[in-house]
């Protein structure tokens, strides 16, 4: 709970108290008498029961937390070109899928790589299932070469090969590992290399970094499904709960 909440949670006690709301009209417009009598009819009222103060915190926190959601839902609607009809975007599963999810993911990411084996195993289950992929380098310089080179790839047609090899990778991708990854699926190395330092490529992660600012994403990887965002690696049911309820 954010210190905003508790001196937010401490006036509104001056609301729920039998008597305090009576003597303040607004916190900030009473006198020194009246803000002497509030704070009494607090610590008496608190005194007694306890509980006011933690009923008072916690509905603040939910009316918050409410906010944020909605706030995140007017967010996605306001960008969902950006979001789900980008035709640079790379695409998973069924490209003409009736059923679309948004990963935005950093090819060093942990969970990323924790996730990526279940998305698979949502792509093999549900055949009309589309996975837009959001490229958000946020974990360093490496992070950033990765993204470049799985763009680059995308022109070769092999976008979807390299993610899968970068996300089972278990070293940093440096560009040394991502020449021997490229090399191994047969890409043009030459032109990959042209490819990652190309302004288009930097557009596009510039794109979805402000995409992902405008959402409030603080991590990856974040799944975006209809208009829920769901933060974090989460399990194959609630992926299917997920593309149920779009269907529905």
């Amino acid at each position: 709970m954010t210190e905003t909440t508790k001196r937010r949670g401490l006036l509104a006690l001056a609301a729920l108290v039998p008597g305090a709301a009576a003597a303040q009209g607004q916190m900030g417009g009473l006198t020194a008498e009246q803000r002497a009598e509030v704070l009494q009819i607090l610590r008496e009222s608190l005194r007694q029961d306890p509980s006011i103060l933690r009923d008072a915190l916690a509905s603040l926190e939910l009316a918050e937390e409410t906010e944020r959601a909605n706030a995140q839902t007017r967010a996605i609607a306001q960008n969902a070109d950006a979001l789900f009809r980008d035709a640079q975007d790379a695409v998973k599963g069924n490209p003409q899928g009736r059923v679309t999810i948004v990963e935005f993911f950093d090819a060093r990411c942990g969970y990323c790589k924790q996730l990526h084996p279940t998305m698979e195993q949502l792509i093999q289950r549900e055949r009309d299932v589309r996975v837009v992929m959001k490229d958000l380098p946020i974990l360093g310089p490496n992070s950033i070469a990765a993204s470049r080179a799985l763009i680059a790839a995308q022109r070769q047609n092999q976008y979807g090969a390299l993610y899968d090899a970068l996300m089972r990778l278990r070293e940093e991708p440096t560009e040394p590992v991502l020449r021997r990854e490229a090399d191994r699926l047969r890409l043009d190395w030459a032109r990959l290399r042209r490819d990652m330092d190309d302004a288009a490529t930097t557009a596009r992660i510039e794109r979805n970094l402000g995409l992902a600012r405008a959402l409030n994403i603080q991590g990856t990887p974040a799944l975006i499904a209809g208009t829920t965002l769901i933060p974090g690696a989460v399990d194959l049911a609630t992926l299917q709960r997920l593309t149920a309820a779009q269907r529905s």
